[in-house]
């Protein structure tokens, strides 16, 4: 009896880990993809895809506001993405589980247990939990939409660190710790956090080029940096640290303070120094550096170094606590001092955005006169400038200074100082000033209020400065005057855009762009990161390739060309003589007096989309037999003033041979709310003739052109017309379309149907417009769909 009551708690032990075991295999009965989209085991993906369009417009959120729709489209969409792939429905039917639901790391059919183990870590796991993400990581869950509005402009201002994770990823489970004590360190030190799960977000997931689970990104300035090494907190703080530029903190000795300190006149900020006695820069003040770079030149003083006691002597700094010190026009004293034995994020923001901004700025472009002079909002919130309007020779060193030290004696808060030079803001100074003659008027104070964005501001002259006390004076009762009346702004102008002064910086910020990149490339060659290195690797022998043939062609074309100079300089003589030849020309084109539209086949297909060149974009036209000769030279006319830019590429798809590319393609352009009711009929065909897709074959996304019938008359267009229609369009690739001809007189037997095929590309010029201003949108592609390949018989 006794050794029977021992034997019942193993037995009980066993029924329980079997149950668990079960709970492994057979987990989520409710993710039944055919349960929730309504279809049998035998259902064929005609069936799959049809009731799927219906449930998806049926419960997307946008449509649907009932509080459980979200979660029903996600289980709708994970279905569909289930049964629509032969592998997954065929794994699923067979174990239960597809390749999202797998173990990582462990055998595919989830059938070996050899190395398995139980350990408190498994029975944490949240197998059958309503929500099976971590609670922790809830708040920091990003969706597409989020990460390209919010997180992408955002990391312009700080780094950010995302983790890549799914529900069923036990590899997950052992980086948790790490990940939880990094997220609460880094995300008080001003770190952006995030988490993706591929389950939800497959899309996202492939933006990033993550391919794996458990993976570790961090992203700034829109720049994607995948983690290689162990998960560890001193490795992800050492990654968080190496992402931000390695110029933001210059160190500061008594050799090079006055060197620092002075360059704030022709950097246009304040600096800032931080004394500290850790040799390293601390990461909160680089992160502070990165987010304010724009605003501020900040320097590092370690006072563990003999190099710097006449610094900390000259200042009077404290060595048992960090101190920040902010300097102004004045180098001699700082303009605000902090000084603080842990110094907290809250703390040290507010600190930098009280001293953004010298005392007397110098407008160098258009963002920093909208935070100077702000735009009118309320009555009590008005915002009044004091400009001076000066010159950058030392003729006129007296007066600003005279006009800086008045500034700083100022206590009105309503009035910002700021000071122009006339020589770098013409269009400016010219409206402004009372003399239209910049060049030889003196240095003038305006008082100005601005309206609204537009430009509109009032604005009133003070008169002539010099920086006497008479100026002084006439310029305390102006302010005076305007405190108490703000309707002596009699005069009102259109301010024009300031330029920026900055801009001939570019090629310095090309290099230190073109530094960060080539370092990026060796880190991923030395981590074998083959699978986001074979775009690269792949455009270098392309472009190996492509200059070595150049090089074969042209050689052996200069040696051809020789022989029949000689026999042209012959015609040439006999076209003098009077011989036939000599109205005879060139049948070689001048060069961009044409419009080389390529066919896009199984042949060219690779070249012209799949490995097109970083920044390089494919135009094509989507078009029948019947409606080829018409489109393409309306095509041509449109686009013609496009192909000076060496980015774009022009080609042209049959419908007729490649319609199910075409029908595959673009379903991914739509979301499920633009799916168009008739599309419920398998039979039917849309016709996509006349539209027009811009396609980037590198980032993967493509822009949509629809056809508008804009409806004009035959009058206005028939000439027009004709002389096009006549232009090129021949059916073979590399077509090459002459530029538009002028109108001359023709015809008018067209029929309206041919018209209105012609008229589907009117507003194509508008929408190239759009496209090179980048503010259309994009419709990102997972990968490239297969071009079918097409007989010879269907041709």
């Amino acid at each position: 009896m006794a050794g029977s009551k021992g034997r019942v708690p193993l037995a009980v032990v066993c029924v329980v880990i079997s149950l668990l075991l079960t709970g492994v295999t057979h987990a989520g009965p409710e993710m039944d993809p055919y349960k929730i989209l309504g279809v049998t085991r035998s259902a064929s993906q005609a069936e799959i895809k049809k009731v799927y369009k219906r449930l998806a417009k049926e419960w997307h959120p946008d449509k649907n506001k009932n509080p459980g729709a979200e979660d029903m489209f996600i289980k709708i969409t994970k279905s569909y993405e289930i049964l629509s792939s032969e592998d997954k429905r065929a794994n699923y039917d067979r174990y239960g589980q597809t390749d999202d639901t797998q173990p990582y790391g462990g055998s595919r059919y989830g059938n070996r247990h050899e190395n398995f183990y139980f350990d408190e870590s498994f029975f944490n796991f949240p197998f059958n939990s309503k929500n099976p993400r971590d609670f922790a990581d809830g708040k920091y869950t990003l969706h597409f939409n989020q990460y390209v509005n919010d997180l992408v402009p955002d990391s312009y201002k700080r780094p950010y660190l995302i983790k890549i994770t799914s529900d069923w990823c036990f590899s997950c489970i052992h980086i948790e710790p790490v990940w939880k004590e990094v997220v609460l360190e880094m995300e008080a030190l001003g770190v952006g956090i995030g988490v993706v799960d591929v389950g939800y977000e497959r899309r996202l997931a492939n933006h990033l080029g993550a391919h794996r689970t458990p993976s570790i990104l961090g992203v700034i300035n829109g720049k994607v940096t995948f983690f290689h090494y162990a998960v560890a907190k001193e490795h992800l703080r050492q990654f968080v640290e190496d992402l931000l530029p390695q110029r933001l903190v210059e160190r500061v000795t008594d050799k090079n303070d006055l060197q620092f300190l002075n360059s704030w006149h022709e950097l246009n900020k304040p600096h800032v120094l931080l004394f500290d006695q850790v040799p390293v820069v601390p990461l909160l003040y680089k992160l502070t550096a990165f987010a304010y770079k724009d605003y501020l030149q900040f320097g590092y003083v370690d006072q563990g170094l003999t190099e710097t006691a006449n610094l900390q002597k000259q200042f009077n700094i404290n060595t048992y606590a960090p101190t920040m010190l902010v300097f102004k026009e004045n180098t001699d004293n700082p303009a605000d001092i902090i000084q603080a034995k842990g110094m907290k994020k809250q703390i040290v923001d507010e600190f930098m955005t009280n001293n953004k901004f010298l005392l007397v700025p110098r407008l160098v472009n258009q963002k920093l006169f909208d935070e100077l002079c702000p735009v009118k909002q309320f009555h009590r919130r008005r915002k009044f400038c004091v400009l001076l309007i000066t010159g950058d020779d030392e003729t006129f060193s007296f007066g600003n200074t005279a006009f800086f030290s008045f500034a700083a004696t100022s206590n009105k808060d309503v009035v910002r100082f700021a000071y122009v030079y006339h020589r770098l803001q013409q269009p400016l100074c010219g409206i402004l000033m009372q003399s239209k003659d910049s060049a030889q008027t003196p240095p003038q104070v305006v008082i100005l209020e601005r309206r609204n964005a537009a430009g509109k501001a009032l604005y009133k002259p003070v008169g002539a400065w010099s920086g006497s006390e008479e100026d002084k004076q006439r310029l305390v009762e102006e302010l005076e005057r305007l405190h108490k009346d703000p309707s002596i702004l009699i005069h009102d102008a259109m301010l024009p855009e300031l330029n920026n002064e900055f801009a001939s910086m570019f090629v310095i910020r090309w290099i230190y762009a073109s530094y960060d990149y080539l370092s990026e490339v060796l880190d991923d060659i030395l981590h074998n990161n083959w699978r986001e290195m074979m775009p690269l690797l792949s455009l270098i022998f392309s472009a190996l390739f492509i200059l070595f043939g150049t090089v074969v062609i042209q050689a052996f074309s200069d040696s051809s060309d020789d022989k029949p100079s000689k026999t042209k300089a012959k015609d040439g003589t006999k076209a003098e003589n009077g011989s036939p030849g000599a109205g005879s020309t060139s049948s070689r084109p001048p060069k961009k007096s044409f419009v080389e539209v390529t066919e896009l086949t199984d042949i060219t297909y690779m070249s012209n989309l799949v490995k097109l060149r970083p920044g390089h974009m494919n135009i094509v036209l989507v078009l029948t037999d019947a409606s080829k000769n018409i489109l393409l030279s309306k095509f041509a006319k449109e686009v013609y003033s496009f192909t000076g830019s060496l980015t774009l590429h022009f080609s042209f798809l049959n419908m007729d041979k490649h319609g199910q590319w075409t029908n595959t393609l673009l379903e991914y352009a739509q979301d499920a709310t633009q799916i168009d009711a008739d599309d419920d009929d398998e039979d039917h065909k849309t016709d996509y003739t006349g539209f027009v897709l811009a396609l980037n074959g590198y980032k993967k996304y493509l822009c949509l052109f629809k056809p508008v019938y804009t409806g004009e008359e035959l009058d206005s267009k028939s000439s027009e017309d004709e002389g096009g229609a006549t232009s090129g369009g021949r059916g073979r690739a590399n077509d090459r379309h002459p530029p538009p001809p002028q109108p001359r007189k023709s015809k008018r037997s067209r029929s309206l149907s041919t018209l209105q095929i012609h008229h589907k590309l009117d507003r194509l010029g508008l929408w190239m417009e759009r496209l090179m201003e980048g503010t259309l949108p994009r419709y990102y592609i997972p990968s490239w769909p297969a071009l079918d390949k097409i007989a010879t018989g269907n041709k």
